[in-house]
């Protein structure tokens, strides 16, 4: 299982504690492997990019009309975190079903 996120990012600190076994990558740092970005963009498209961020607030209204895949390669923050990776299986963010989904009450 691998989490993918920032390792200053609350919602992904709430996860890797509940997730010990998981491997964190730190997107920022090492980015997300092309073959797990594809992926993650074809089960969730545009639900990817996270338009409450500041990186978000940061960019111009002509940035902001990219594709979610030229966001992400431009702009790695942008992904809403966490992204959980187990198997063929993810999950994206840290809500209730994704808990329940990966066993964490």
């Amino acid at each position: 299982m691998e989490i993918y996120g920032l390792k200053t990012c609350d919602t992904c600190r709430k996860a890797i504690k509940a997730l010990p076994d998981a491997r964190f990558v730190d997107v920022r740092a090492d980015g997300v492997p092309a073959d797990v970005m594809q992926a993650a963009l074809a089960a969730f498209g545009e639900k990817l990019v996270n338009t409450r961020s500041t990186t978000w607030r940061g960019l111009s209204e002509e940035a902001r009309q990219g594709t979610p895949q030229a966001l992400l390669a431009a702009h790695p923050t942008l992904m809403k975190r966490p992204l959980i990776t187990d198997g063929d299986d993810m999950h994206l963010g840290w809500t209730k079903d994704v808990q329940a989904a990966l066993g964490v009450a």
